[in-house]
């Protein structure tokens, strides 16, 4: 998954685009072969070079036709490749830049000889890298498409201090001098920070660059199929590592020397794990999730890397989730906390609020917006005063959406105005149910909740978008005007702040790093503890979404005592909970001098439970969007939760 090239050229030496370009005028025809030369003769046994490049973005003609004309006499042994070649000029491989899905795969398809990979491609710029798993899946299923190289490597930035905070940032295009010539964050691309270290999105470009694949065969026998994916290296020095785990609690686990089966370059092996079987034949497991982890763990010391080190790992689901159960909440809460509700749920109801108590639990709900305002468990605040529960539309930008204009084009979804219509609440059976419904850009919005006698509360938000409008189409990503009629939510959910001290997190989901709908295939399902205070990756040059959290099936926040709040759902969703609110992450319209240093942390934590929010996108950054199965598709939405206060 790995190419290296060397320039043969240097592109800033009189290169642009057009017919005056470096690529026909003669006057440039000698001294273009003279560097050529010079270059290939200097870095010819450089053993790290596999490819000869012409260089990049330079027009084409026939100063390259004549330089690629002299390469290939002088070192036949290496490919040639020029971008601007196309797919019929001279180059040895058609090399385009940030070609699409479709175009990829057409090309792959088709009879021209030449090998597809990409010179740039999967742009890495800040929160990104989603939909990468769709490239590697035509890599692989296509010979001709033998990969790319994503731009970049890593962040170029300089390490410097914040203006605002005093704390480090990586400074970038703009940060320096009165009249700088700058495109802001936009060499902000890398796999990796400037300071080397790896960012979210580089364990799922590590995940599809592994050389070892493993396929799920026969779940009852145990079977599994093991892929040696190497072109010319057997599987040795290598075991196998398994884990199974019951919703995320170990119940078995054991080691398989791989090493001695001796599986050849290009060739599968079936091997067997007997756990897997117990495992599924355990009654005492029956109806719960069950999961198994396997680690591809080096056995000695390679030139590169050292023994224990992971070289690849894949997770199977043997057992699915119970999400209808799981609205029921967790044990504690089925047990201790529903044994002492004699006096069911009561509703005090006033001019200016309704309060809902049920099992020490009080719920407040401001009748002039419907909104829930606090939470009161046994004397103690578990919202923030000054903030209620709210819907959530909206996620800070990333920068690829600023590429694609989301900010502007989704405007209408950024804190948007929601009028109350109506506000009804009423004893029904043993629960309270309380319905608000709203107008929210000419659509309506229906938040319903059903406050139990156990204390803990359902609530249903339903969102039924207007009508779409007729516009003329134009491709995503051009010519469309600013604030589009028909933007969509880039997320959707629910919102609430909670005090301080609720600074923990136990989850059970895809983790433990931030991942994201497009961007989830490295991550593994298990239960994880983590500290609020890390969720966000300071690494970002500049603030956006972070520290989402894909296929949750429970979200707990708590304090150093264990109290707090749960989240569940019939579905899976997607949570985070932040020490800043969106807007802090939302830097507005316009790209400006912004840095994660700059953020100052609230003194709450802002939690977001939601169905969905958009994918991140790699294609470029500078006008693509997420894949469509990835979007906030424009249409009706429902989302059903369950919060319970947790002791």
């Amino acid at each position: 998954g790995i190419y290296v090239t060397a320039e043969a050229n240097v592109e800033s030496h009189g290169m642009g685009y057009g017919e005056k370009t470096l690529a026909k005028n003669p006057l440039f025809h000698d001294a273009h072969i003279e560097r050529n030369q010079h270059n290939v003769r200097v870095l010819k046994n450089h053993p790290s070079i596999i490819v000869w490049s012409l260089g990049n973005e330079a027009g084409y003609g026939k100063n390259f036709e004549d330089a690629y004309d002299w390469v290939k006499g002088y070192d036949p042994s290496r490919p040639v490749q020029y971008e601007q070649a196309g797919q019929n000029g001279k180059t040895d491989i058609f090399c385009p830049m940030y070609y699409g899905y479709e175009g990829c795969e057409a090309y792959s398809k088709g009879d021209n000889p030449r090998p597809l990979i990409q010179c740039e491609y999967a742009h890495a710029m800040g929160n990104s890298i989603g939909g990468f798993k769709e490239y590697w899946d035509l890599v692989r299923q296509y010979p001709k498409y033998q990969g790319g190289y994503i731009w970049d490597y890593v962040d170029q930035g300089l390490r410097s201090k914040s203006k605002v905070t005093g704390k480090e940032i990586m400074a970038y295009g703009g940060d320096f001098g009165r009249f700088p010539a700058s495109d802001n964050n936009f060499n902000m691309n890398g796999v990796i920070a400037a300071d080397r270290v790896p960012h979210p999105h580089a364990l799922e470009v590590q995940y599809y660059y592994q050389n070892i694949w493993t396929t799920l065969k026969d779940k009852k026998m145990g079977l599994i199929q093991i892929f040696n994916e190497n072109f010319f290296a057997p599987i040795q020095g290598i075991e196998l590592q398994y884990v199974i785990e019951a919703e995320g609690k170990k119940v078995a686990d054991g080691t398989l020397n791989i090493s001695k089966e001796k599986i050849a370059p290009q060739t599968k092996c079936l091997c067997r794990i007997k756990d897997i079987t117990a495992a599924l034949n355990n009654k005492e497991l029956a109806g719960k999730e069950l999961v198994c982890n396997l680690r591809y763990v080096l056995t000695e010391n390679t030139p590169l890397m050292k023994k224990g080190e992971v070289v690849a790992h894949e997770q199977f689901i043997l057992s699915e989730y119970d999400w209808k159960a799981s609205l029921e909440g967790s044990s504690a809460e089925k047990g201790a906390a529903c044994e002492h509700h004699e006096k069911g749920v009561q509703a005090d109801v006033h001019n200016a609020y309704v309060v809902v108590k049920a099992n020490g639990v009080a719920y407040t709900f401001d009748r002039s917006n419907g909104y829930l305002t606090f939470i009161d468990m046994d004397g103690q605040s578990l919202l923030q005063e000054g903030y209620q529960m709210r819907p959530d539309f909206w996620r800070a930008p990333t920068d690829n959406d600023f590429g694609a204009s989301f900010q502007n084009r989704m405007q209408a979804w950024h804190n948007p105005w929601v009028q109350l219509k109506d506000f009804k609440f009423e004893q029904k059976d043993a629960c309270y149910v309380l319905t608000a419904t709203y107008e929210v850009n000419r659509g309506k919005l229906v938040l319903n909740y059903t406050v139990t006698p156990c204390g803990k509360i359902i609530i249903e938000e339903a969102l039924n978008m207007p009508p779409k409008e007729e516009q003329p189409q134009a491709q995503q990503g051009h010519g469309r005007r600013q604030g589009d009629a028909n933007a969509v939510p880039l997320r959707y959910g629910m919102e609430l702040q909670m005090p301080k001290g609720f600074d923990r997190i136990d989850f059970y989901r895809k983790g433990p790093q931030e991942n994201y709908i497009d961007r989830n295939n490295f991550a593994t399902l298990g239960v994880y503890s983590q500290k609020v205070s890390e969720q966000y990756w300071s690494r970002y040059p500049r603030p956006q979404e972070s520290g989402n959290k894909t296929q949750v099936r429970w979200w707990r926040v708590t304090n150093a005592a264990g109290k707090g709040l749960e989240f569940r759902s019939t579905v899976p969703m997607e949570c985070s909970s932040l020490p800043y609110l969106t807007d802090d992450l939302t830097t507005g319209r316009d790209k400006a001098q912004h840095h994660s240093g700059d953020l100052v942390e609230r003194p709450f934590t802002s939690v977001h439970i939601a169905q969905r929010q958009m994918g991140v996108g790699c294609v470029n950054s500078w006008g693509a969007w997420p894949r469509k199965e990835y979007q906030m598709p424009y249409a009706d939405y429902n989302f059903q939760f369950v919060l319970i206060p947790v002791r």
